[in-house]
């Protein structure tokens, strides 16, 4: 469709489409880039395209200024992400990822907040190996990043094994029916033996994207499967979201959430996060359908002129919920029914030993901020590489950046428990409330656009923290608590309890109130605080929630009860009554 502005001329498109338009179905020069040794970057324009293939261009921001100095170009590296719908591996491809760790990356393995292995510093030379070591493995990094629909996640709670599953192939369904049909991924970074090109396709036959077209979305796409009563996913901070509706202990459909978006902008109040709502209901079998009517949709009316306001609750919020559920239903050629009730008790991952119905055992090792590594303290990556060894289940990723060690029969749990041990693994989850409920995004140094420090930082601040809960008691009480090096949110903040979003080096703004099974917004609290600060800011209110809380009151309600923030639904009033003292 064709936009117009206040003035009746068509505006001016961002500069992506125009790129993603002239890509040739998303081809670029990547190919020729890869084979230029004179470098160790791609073009500007095509490190927009490689993001559809799962892939970002990051410079080491540690020694940027000295690389400068010394007249050099940055430590260009790339991030890979591989897409795993549902975060569901085999033990084989977890000793993959794993070698491929060694081989090609910083050896750091990094489990994302969407169910996904993430690989870093991966050299231009070994780029294109390691895409096909990946593929070789059984999994692609296709459709990880880019404007289309990404990673489909997908509720791995253990305590619910047969509906799991049933939700699990629904979620694979989706993100197989909204992959994107080019061929370029193929013909770019997969070769046969003698390093020829893939010829995927017949040259006459016309290439086409019967879903995307030729310039994909406006922005990243987000969907969420969701099995009641855990909300693990954050189903309501995605794009698209499916509540699993059960009945006499089977899923007889699901409800339908649309909406959700993290990111923001500082100082920009007509960005904000948003909550998914929910706006009806849909049988197993209608699910890609609407899935897919949802995303053509955001493809037709998304606004491609501004990429801060192209995200679909952004649609949402300009045309109306009535056009859009009307808009969805046009083109599905029937109506959804009516929602169905349920309810979520909780957005975290229950730690240690479940069993299940079939007699096989899961575990949920917490992996603080997802970072499969080995320490002197912790050698965890060398730990989980013994139990795949060994494994015969799967491993499942969790949104909130932990493992479980899943389906492990009674004849393998002696021997994964004896390793665990081996590897002082055993107890890695026996730590506080606040811990155990953490997460944090990558930030510095690979992230272009953090502010402040994330995933390196909040260690250390729950450590201080973890002080003063200790002297009030509440040492092992949950409290979610998230941290972003900059405002776009990729660890979900605006709905934690407490969360910390980089505004500049060593400084964060504070937001308190977030619902504890992710239904809520929170509310900023005190804007640029300085990293010394922040014990003392929260000091008072950590002894006022345990001293005066009522019965069973989470923290983020108890702010707002206490009057420190206002309680916040809406994205529209995310902004609103802000009253730092």
């Amino acid at each position: 469709m064709t936009l117009q502005n206040d003035s009746g001329d068509e505006p001016k498109l961002a500069k992506n489409e125009t790129i993603k338009q002239d890509s040739n179905l998303l081809r670029g020069t990547i190919a020729e880039g890869l084979l230029d040794e004179s470098t160790g970057a791609l073009a500007a324009d095509d490190t927009q395209l490689t993001k559809f293939h799962g892939i970002y261009q990051q410079d080491d921001r540690d020694i940027r200024r000295e690389r400068r100095k010394a007249k050099l170009e940055p430590a260009y590296s790339f991030m890979t992400r591989v897409r795993l719908p549902g975060g569901v591996c085999t033990p084989q491809q977890w000793l993959d990822m794993d070698a491929f760790c060694t081989d090609y990356a910083n050896g750091t393995l990094k489990l994302t907040t969407r169910q996904a292995f993430q690989l870093h510093g991966i050299i231009k030379k070994n780029l294109k190996l390691t895409i096909r070591k990946i593929n070789d493995s059984l999994m692609d990094t296709v459709a990880a990043c880019g404007d289309v629909n990404r990673n489909v996640m997908c509720n791995p709670n253990p305590n619910q094994s047969a509906l799991y599953a049933e939700a699990l192939e629904v979620a694979r369904a989706i993100s197989a029916h909204l992959t994107p049909a080019t061929k370029a991924y193929h013909e770019i970074w997969l070769e046969d033996e003698n390093g020829e090109k893939q010829k995927v396709t017949s040259d006459p036959e016309p290439e086409e994207e019967p879903i995307y077209g030729k310039t994909y979305l406006p922005r990243k796409f987000k969907i969420a499967v969701a099995v009641p009563p855990s909300n693990d996913v954050d189903l309501y901070a995605n794009d698209l979201g499916f509540v699993a509706v059960i009945e006499d202990d089977k899923i007889v459909g699901y409800n339908v959430a649309a909406g959700g978006g993290m990111g923001m902008n500082h100082g920009q109040a007509a960005t904000f996060p948003r909550l998914a709502d929910v706006i009806g209901f849909c049988t197993t079998e209608q699910v890609t359908d609407v899935a897919e009517k949802i995303v053509t949709t955001q493809r037709d009316y998304g606004d491609r002129t501004n990429r801060k306001h192209a995200r679909l609750k952004y649609t949402i919020e300009d045309r109306g919920m009535d056009w859009f559920r009307s808009e969805i239903e046009k083109r599905l050629g029937y109506a959804l029914g009516q929602a169905r009730p349920f309810q979520f008790d909780h957005n975290g991952d229950r730690y240690g030993w479940v069993g299940d119905t079939n007699g096989n055992s899961h575990l949920t090792l917490f992996i603080q901020n997802g970072c499969v590594v080995d320490t002197e303290e912790l050698p965890l990556r060398t730990g989980m590489r013994e139990i795949a060894k060994v494994h015969a289940g799967d491993f499942r990723l969790t949104a909130n950046q932990n493992l479980i060690i899943a389906n492990v029969s009674p004849a393998k749990r002696a021997a994964i428990e004896s390793l665990l041990d081996e590897h002082k693994l055993t107890h890695c989850q026996d730590q506080s409330g606040l811990r155990l409920n953490s997460m944090a995004c990558v930030a510095l140094p690979t992230c272009g656009l953090a502010l402040a420090e994330a995933q390196r930082y909040l260690p250390d601040l729950i450590g201080e923290l973890e002080g003063v809960l200790k002297e009030v008691g509440l040492e092992k009480a949950p409290i979610t608590i998230r941290m972003t090096g900059c405002p776009n949110g990729c660890a979900r903040p605006y709905i934690a309890e407490i969360a910390f979003v980089g505004r500049a080096p060593g400084k964060y703004n504070i937001y308190l109130g977030g619902g504890f099974t992710g239904d809520r917004l929170n509310k900023l609290f005190k804007v640029s605080v300085k990293q010394d600060e922040i014990t003392g800011i929260l000091r008072p209110i950590f002894e006022r929630y345990a001293s005066e809380r009522r019965e069973g009151e989470r923290f983020g309600d108890f702010v707002i009860r206490a009057g420190y923030v206002a309680e916040t639904r809406e994205g529209r009033e995310f902004h609103d009554d802000f009253r730092e003292e």
